[in-house]
């Protein structure tokens, strides 16, 4: 995949967690921000979805 997608995905995690936390008035940023890549890393390269296929 293109880098340049991968750093977007990355930033876009990170934006949403700390936006997230903003709005709750609760938590703290550092675990979603330290954690984005290895989320993306997950979803992008583990965890596939088929709706089809419910098993």
């Amino acid at each position: 995949m293109n880098k340049d997608i991968q750093t977007l995905s990355i930033n876009t995690i990170r934006t949403l967690s700390i936006d997230a936390i903003n709005t709750a008035n609760s938590g703290h940023p550092g675990l979603p921000m330290g954690a984005a890549p290895m989320a993306y890393a997950l979803w992008a390269n583990h965890l596939h979805h088929n709706p089809e296929n419910t098993q």
